[in-house]
Order: C-alpha cells, then structure tokens, then sequence
C-alpha cells in the first residue's frame, strides 16, 4: 500500500513539474537606445517590440507559452549596455537579446553573448557585427557595405567619377568610411575629398569648405542623426548644389525634420521598403506585412513606423519562428541560422552558418527627399 502510495506521489509531482515547466514564459531581454542622441534609433525598436509581443501574447502565446519582455534603456551608452547585456542574462535570465541600437554598443557587448551563450539580434548595422560570423550573434539591418554599393551604383548610373566623403567617427561612420573607401576604389571613382567629424560636433562648414574645394561629382555622407542633417543644413549655406547622399542610418522622417524639409530637398540615399511602401507594386513580396505593419503602429503609438523599428520586427520574427522548434538558447540560435526565406520588413532573411545577416541589395530600394517626403529613384 505503501509503495503504492509513493508511487502516485511521484506521478502528481512530475505531472505539477511538467505544468510548471509547460508554463514558463520565455523571457525576451532587449537593449535598445530609448533616451539620449540615438533615440529615433531605440524608441520604434522598443515600441514595436511591445507592440509585437502583447498581440503574440492575446494569441495564446507560441506553442502555449507566453513571451515575457524585459527592456532596459542603454542611452546609447556603450559601457551601460555592457552593463546590462550581464545584468539580463544573469538576473533576468533572458533566453535570447535584442539590440542594441548602435553598432559601438553592439561591438562591446558581442563577447558578453558569445562567453554566456545567449542568442543576440542587434538592430545596428556596422558590417563588423557579423563578419566575420560569430555562433551567437545575428543582426537584421543589412550590411554597410550592401547600402554603400547601392549609393555607388546610382552614382555611376549618373555619371559621376569623383567622390567626397564625410563621415561620423563613431563605429557606424567608421565602418561605412572603410566600406565606401574600398568599393570606391573597385567601382574606378576616385575619392578627392575624406572628412570625419565628431557624434558631438554642431558645425560641420570646415569639413564641407575643403570638400567644396576639391570639387567632388558627388558627396557621400556616413552618420546617424544628428550630424547629417547638420551637414544638409551647412551644405547649404555653403551653396553646394552637387548630389549629396546619405546613409540608411538616417531613413526615416526624423531626418527630415531635423534638417528642414528645404535643406533635405533632392537628397537622395538606400531605404528600406518600408520608408515606400505605398509606393511598391502590388506584387511586391513584402508590400503586404509592410502595409500591415505600419498600420498596426499607427493605430498603438499614432505615428508612422520607421525603418528602424522594422529591424526589431526582423528580430522578433526570427525568434518566433524559431521558438516553435524549442525554446532554450541553444534551439533557438540554431532556429535562427536555419531561417530561409523569410518575408519581413527588411527585406527577405536567408541565413546560413556562414552569413548571420541574411540581407542583399534587394533589401534597399534608391529613394530622394522631394518636399518633405520620399520617391522612389528609378
């Protein structure tokens, strides 16, 4: 009777164990850059999150578990997001990271995730993240050198031979500067001017007197607000009429009322569909999500959603779709890798053990500054 007894103890408390454990959430740590200069970067990243999340959740969850968000604000601070890239994964016990924003703040906290072996999926863009591929870390924004290459084709196509750069001298401007450089070069452009400024710096009319001087087809600029709309502005003031690009680090309306919707007119740079979606053919492979996407960002937060924003949709959507073939760290950085084809605001995700991106030039579409707003180049 005895033995019997024990017996149906031990069934009740695998069976409670087995609910307790069917019941866990799985915890989703992320980074993102809400207050300070990068801001515009980690406030739709943070908010889309949460928009994405809560909806999961009143859908009962993925494969019956709920998705629990813990998010810190890292101000765009590479020693706090250190901080608390530690601080999730130990206290919060985060099963996967999303973020940071920046790509200084991702290059620090990368040894952090691979030492702890937890999935991260930064939302920079810094081509230094995922070359070379390192086992735990992903990031959705395409590479730097996909959004350089598209500048310089549109370039060439214009028949421009000579180039100016100005380029921020944070992790983003330094990588987008190494990348411009190289391609130029293989493109046969020659590069007559190459000028750096500060995150910091409130003036840039020096850097752009010499790029006047040296008489550039174009001129390329590399940097996160707010130093481009800085340059647009001085540019001009300073009566240079020639082509100016800008970066996909400044692709949403943000640039555009920083610089004024005069100094931003006729510049031109590589976006995200999402920046046109309105604008895309009916048989456009993501003009429905990113449709859908913008409306359902509009109605919770009564804004347009931004391409940044999209980089943490990217993310949850990896972590989602692997999440359904298991939920521990290790299941889901192998679910991620094995992502193929997968429709999202970014583009078309193909990952592989040797490319933790997934993106290509069909990521970015040509747009210009026309009164205040997009048009697509074509």
């Amino acid at each position: 009777m005895g033995r019997i007894v024990a017996t149906i103890v031990g069934i009740v408390s695998l069976f409670v164990t087995v609910l307790a454990q069917a019941a866990e959430p799985v915890r989703i740590g992320a980074l993102f850059a809400v207050t300070g200069p990068a801001s515009f970067l980690g406030e739709p990243e943070k908010n889309t999150l949460e928009m994405l999340i809560k909806d999961a959740n009143s859908k009962g969850g993925i494969n019956g578990r709920r998705l629990e968000l813990v998010v810190y604000d890292t101000q765009g601070d590479v020693t706090k997001a250190v901080q608390l890239a530690n601080k999730l994964i130990k206290n919060d016990k985060v099963t996967v990271i999303v973020g940071p924003s920046t790509t200084g703040e991702t290059m620090a906290v990368l040894p952090v995730a691979e030492k702890e072996r937890i999935p991260l999926i930064s939302c920079a863009a810094g081509i230094k993240i995922t070359e070379p591929v390192k086992k735990w870390i992903f990031k959705t924004p395409a590479n730097d050198h996909i959004a350089a290459e598209k500048i310089l084709l549109h370039a060439a196509q214009h028949k421009a031979k000579s180039i100016a750069l100005i380029t921020v001298s944070d992790g983003f401007g330094s990588s987008g500067r190494e990348q411009l450089k190289g391609l130029a070069g293989k493109k046969g452009f020659k590069v007559v001017a190459d000028e750096v400024y500060g995150p910091k710096d409130t003036d840039m009319t020096a850097q752009l007197t010499k790029i006047k001087a040296a008489k550039p087809d174009a001129v390329i600029c590399w940097g996160t607000n707010p130093g481009p709309a800085i340059i647009a502005r001085n540019m001009k003031q300073l009566g240079i009429k020639i082509p100016l690009y800008m970066s996909h680090g400044v692709a949403s309306k943000k640039f555009i009322e920083l610089a004024g919707a005069d100094a931003a007119d006729g510049i031109m740079l590589p976006a995200g569909k999402l920046a046109i979606f309105d604008k895309l053919s009916k048989g456009d492979t993501q003009a429905k999500l990113l449709k859908e996407y913008e409306q359902s960002y509009r109605k919770a937060y009564g804004v347009e959603a931004s391409t940044f924003g999209g980089y943490a949709y990217d993310a949850f959507l990896l972590i989602s779709s692997a999440a359904k073939k298991g939920v521990t760290p290790e299941q889901i950085r192998n679910g991620i890798e094995q992502a193929r084809k997968m429709v999202s605001i970014s583009g078309i995700f193909t990952m592989s053990p040797g490319d933790h991106n997934g993106l290509d030039l069909s990521a970015f579409e040509m747009v210009k500054i026309v009164r205040g707003d997009w048009e697509l180049v074509k």
